[in-house]
């Protein structure tokens, strides 16, 4: 389903591709698209990953200069199921996240340095939880992808301006075709954005809860990390809006509010999710630690209220995650970020 679906995605932003070429340039400049969208998918599929990383200037750590933050993603990929993926840390001080790559066994999760400062060990390893839900889904190589063209189409909008509206190039929309392609092309590449990120945040949210185990820690860091956005600037996310969508929760200093522009789904209610979550894990728990029906006797039944007696009790109070941030950034490379 993951496959299909990422081929119809790849195929809509192909065409809307061909046609802000055809806008511009007529047949000419449509034929011209597919070719540059053709090779844009081959080397998207390659090598976005490795763009959308180097466009926020992520650098490689291990367990050697970073080992708590590396301890945590290599636990919770052995949770997940998945290979260990490339971990990597951004100079930054906004608290935000995202993952990458084409596949689980090429994958790379990223963190920023505010969000190892800000946040506390348990909400680190829920964010990082959630970025290994969107590996495990295959979601990386589709939201990848779609911010390479996107930001491409968004960038041939920006041409028509200068390279189309003449009589010599075929184009017999004019200059309608172009303001078309000017306006129109960047806006529908943005939609085709809000439908990879917004439908797949919530699913993410819940398996990273899974995966980690508590959705309270996750609900507790999103508020956080959103909180966070609000008050730091992003200099990197500005300058390349088009993979804006790839973070946990929108890094963008114009699009924090939940409206029908938005990348990303409301924070409150993804925290409410998570919240409702956490309370039907909670009366799970107490379902299975209901008291023991006795006899007419008094005596307890035979069978598996024995072994449920013999269990020891446990809270069912969602744990809630500790208020011990972690200081100036211990987990980091040594250096200037220490």
């Amino acid at each position: 389903m993951n496959t299909l679906r990422t081929a119809m995605l790849l195929a809509a932003m192909t065409a809307l591709f061909m046609g802000v070429g055809y806008l511009i340039g007529g047949s000419g400049g449509m034929i011209i698209a597919l070719l540059i969208a053709a090779a844009m998918n081959l080397f998207s599929y390659w090598n976005a990953d490795k763009m959308v990383l180097s466009m926020n200037r992520a650098v490689e750590v291990d367990e050697r200069n970073a080992p708590e933050y590396y301890a945590i993603v290599q636990s919770l990929a052995r949770q997940a199921g998945l290979p260990m993926p490339k971990t990597y840390l951004i100079d930054n001080p906004q608290p935000n996240a995202f993952a990458t790559g084409r596949n689980p066994q090429n994958a790379a999760v990223a963190a920023t340095t505010g969000l190892l400062q800000q946040l506390s060990h348990e909400e680190v390893a829920a964010v990082m939880a959630h970025e290994l839900a969107h590996v495990q889904h295959r979601d990386t190589l589709t939201m990848t992808i779609v911010a390479t063209l996107a930001g491409a189409i968004s960038m041939l909008g920006n041409f028509a301006f200068f390279f189309g509206g003449n009589r010599d190039n075929n184009n017999s929309f004019g200059i309608i075709g172009v303001l078309v392609a000017m306006i129109v092309a960047p806006f529908a590449a943005m939609i085709v954005q809000m439908a990879v990120s917004r439908t797949r945040e919530y699913e993410a949210d819940r398996r990273g809860a899974e995966i980690c185990g508590q959705p309270l820690w996750l609900a507790s860091a999103l508020d956080k990390i959103a909180r966070g956005a609000e008050r730091i600037r992003n200099p990197d996310a500005e300058r390349n809006p088009a993979t804006a969508h790839l973070f946990i929760i929108n890094p963008l200093s114009g699009e924090r509010m939940d409206s029908l522009f938005s990348t990303h789904p409301s924070t409150d209610n993804r925290i409410a999710a998570l919240q409702a979550m956490a309370r039907d894990i909670a009366s799970a728990a107490a379902q299975r630690q209901a008291p023991i029906p006795r006899q007419a006797d008094g005596q307890r039944p035979s069978g598996p209220w024995e072994r449920a007696a013999e269990q020891p009790e446990q809270s069912t109070e969602p744990a809630r995650p500790r208020s011990n941030p972690w200081g100036r950034n211990p987990t980091g490379p040594k250096g200037r970020w220490s």
